[in-house]
């Protein structure tokens, strides 16, 4: 046993059976942890692959299979290490070097740790033209009918793995998938209400658009297959021409001198019908025909799974996209840019969504969010979710509050799903960016010189999880302000963009940032630029993604204004003003002061909120000669009065506390209000430099 606890069952490599090398059966050994592959020799020459071409790799291995089976060899490989299986097979075709493919059949035995994961897995490869019940392969005068066993069996197997009617397409129009059988032409009809509609045609013959869509009660062979439920056998060009008249002038330019419609039936129903063309002439034998319809009932199961499973995604993607803005707003200030892409590669249907919200005023609200789950009830979740959350901020609750309360909407739906989100509002006057967090990924901004960066926002809880206990009365999602100067862009994404194989988030986030860092300067072509990277080595899942870019020349940045209004009654636009300020001062340099300066602005904005009405407004801005202004605003022209307060005074230290720890204060007239200014000074070494870095 290793230090994994792993049991040595053999040696690495493992050492072939001299048996098996004399059956033509080759083994390999591959080493999950580090990536190694070891063919032995036998395994090579089953590959017709030299040695010193092999790389020691899978991908070296993988070179070899004919490039579309290697999606469906490495599915099944996928399937039995995810599963917890010990054992998986499969036949696939690979290239040989005088440019000819031969079939191939493969096993593998996994194995795995105390714990079930898989580490290792040992296995054999080998010619499956050695087989008689293969093609290819020598034998007795059975030949024929094992070649065709083999070839049907082999077909099945393939189809099982047919997802999509086009993958069943894809197959049919092999040369190599039912060329063993003798046919030299293949074509597959699905029946579309009183029509069927061909689908595929391969190898002799073109496209026919005339005959595309045939009508059931047609005098077609294909249609009276499906009207019978009956295979129809044509054993002559004469019966061609003589049964199918309307048929035979695209029968005679072709070397066709018989062949076989077989109705493709699934649950006692008609769902399509395939046809196979031989240049042979004569009757087809009863084992021949056996087979055949054999064939037939396979090629039909999977059709018909395909076509479900074809109808069940577009109804949930319908439905999804349903749930999604039919249309983005134009935003005066503001460049935005919206990407969804449903996932393709299974059934799986998500809940991802966006939308954008004008709030008045130059503010806009934009939101991203991914509901747990892959099926329609997740999509609906989603729209439900999506509306309410667009209301609370359309009523004017603040982004804290706003999500609190989504939170809540999802729980009482009682679905036991949660979901992430990411809810962001912009002042695009002022540039005043307001982020709040449900467990969903930070967001990242590309600022207007091209530079990328995460934006580390506080978070709360995903939607839909019942609430912390908290201390005080804040709403569980804190929110982090910062100044998106102009032309800056901020991307937000769900993770079906980022996921990577391993479920590594970190890696696909250097890619996007990367990406985003590279990408063009238009912000339609940069969306672009940033969906294709699920094309290039994303996941299966959904994704959906925004960017807001806030129009305006870029600029070198120093430091604000920043603002944030109070509004009395809310404690969330306190708490959100302190946050501003803690924020500020840390981007400013101003750390080691950053507790006396949020203390004197705390004093600041609490005495306009409990001694005005009205509310008020707080500002920052990083001054010229290197100090930290900090501005209140209210609608009272009564000035703020300094008071000397006795040991047990509850009150009157504010200004007093202002004095001894600011740089400078005033008050100054603004209309029928005043403005109460205090200012900190900053360090020159850290003093911020114009990039904004």
């Amino acid at each position: 046993m290793d230090q994994r606890g792993r049991i040595h069952e053999v040696d690495w490599p493992a050492r072939p059976d001299l048996s098996l090398a004399l059956n033509r059966m080759g083994t390999f050994d591959w080493d999950l942890d580090s990536g190694r592959m070891h063919l032995d020799a036998t395994a090579l020459g089953v590959l017709d692959l030299p040695a010193e071409e092999f790389s020691g790799t899978p991908e070296g291995l993988l070179a070899r299979v004919v490039p579309n089976e290697r999606a469906r060899l490495e599915h099944r490989v996928e399937n039995a290490l995810r599963d917890g299986r010990s054992h998986y097979g499969a036949y696939f075709r690979t290239l040989r070097r005088d440019g000819g493919t031969a079939w191939t059949h493969v096993q593998g035995h996994v194995l795995r740790d105390p714990q079930g994961r898989p580490y290792r897995i040992i296995g054999i490869l080998r010619d499956a033209a050695a087989d008689p019940n293969e093609p290819g392969a020598a034998g007795n005068g059975d030949e024929g009918r094992r070649r065709m066993t083999g070839v049907v069996e082999r077909t099945t197997a393939i189809l099982a793995h047919a997802r999509t009617v086009n993958d069943v397409t894809d197959v049919l129009k092999d040369p190599e998938a039912l060329g063993h059988l003798g046919a030299v032409s293949v074509m597959l009809g699905i029946v579309d209400g009183a029509r069927i509609h061909l689908v595929a045609e391969g190898q002799l013959g073109s496209y026919v658009p005339e005959i595309e869509y045939t009508r059931i009660d047609a005098r077609f062979p294909m249609s009276e297959a499906v009207r019978t439920l009956q295979p129809v056998f044509i054993a002559s060009r004469e019966q061609f021409q003589r049964d199918y008249p309307r048929l035979w002038p695209y029968i005679e330019p072709l070397a066709v001198r018989s062949g076989v419609y077989l109705p493709l039936i699934a649950q006692g129903r008609p769902v399509g019908a395939l046809g196979l063309l031989y240049q042979r002439e004569g009757d087809f034998t009863a084992e021949e025909r056996n087979v055949l319809v054999a064939l037939g009932s396979g090629i039909a199961q999977s059709l018909q799974r395909a076509i479900l499973f074809e109808q069940e995604h577009d109804l949930a993607e319908g439905l999804q996209r349903a749930m999604l803005p039919r249309r983005i707003p134009d935003v005066p200030g503001a460049l935005i840019a919206v990407r969804y892409r449903a996932a393709r590669m299974g059934r799986d249907i998500g809940g991802d969504w966006y939308d954008v919200v004008p709030l008045g005023d130059g503010r806009v609200g934009v939101m991203i969010g991914d509901v747990e789950g892959h099926d329609t009830d997740a999509a609906a979740v989603m729209g439900q979710l999506r509306i309410v959350f667009r209301a609370y901020v359309m009523e004017g609750h603040t982004p804290g509050a706003a999500m609190a309360r989504a939170s809540a909407f999802l729980r009482d739906l009682a679905t036991e799903r949660f979901a992430t989100c990411t809810y962001a509002e912009v002042d695009l006057n002022t540039g005043t960016l307001h982020l709040v967090r449900a467990g969903h990924l930070d967001p990242v901004v590309r600022r207007g010189d091209g530079t990328c960066h995460r934006v580390q926002v506080a978070g709360g809880l995903p939607l839909g999880l019942p609430p912390r206990e908290q201390a005080g009365s804040g709403s569980g999602y804190p929110v982090t302000s910062l100044e998106l100067h102009p032309g800056d862009t901020l991307l937000l994404c769900t993770d079906g963009l980022l996921e990577r194989s391993g479920g590594d988030l970190e890696t696909g986030m250097r890619e996007f940032m990367e990406a985003a860092r590279e990408g063009p300067v238009d912000v339609e072509e940069l969306a672009d630029v940033l969906c294709d990277l699920v094309g290039d080595a994303g996941g299966g899942d959904d994704m959906a993604l925004l960017l807001l870019r806030r129009r305006g020349t870029p600029a070198p940045r120093g430091g604000g204004p920043l603002h944030q209004r109070l509004v009395p009654g809310d404690p969330d636009s306190l708490v959100m003003g302190r946050h501003l300020i803690r924020a500020a001062v840390a981007a400013w340099g101003a750390r080691e002061r950053a507790d006396e300066i949020e203390l004197v602005a705390d004093e600041l904005m609490t005495n306009a909120l409990v001694h005005t009405d009205g509310g008020g407004l707080v500002s920052l801005r990083l001054t010229a000669e290197g100090r930290i202004r900090i501005e209140v605003e209210d609608f009272s022209s009564a000035l703020p009065r300094r008071r000397e307060a006795d040991d047990w005074a509850v009150s009157g230290r504010g200004l007093m506390l202002v004095e001894r720890l600011a740089e400078g204060w005033g008050v100054e007239p603004r209309g029928g209000g005043k403005c109460v200014w205090c200012e900190f000074a900053v360090p020159p070494g850290d003093v911020p430099r114009g990039d904004g870095r």
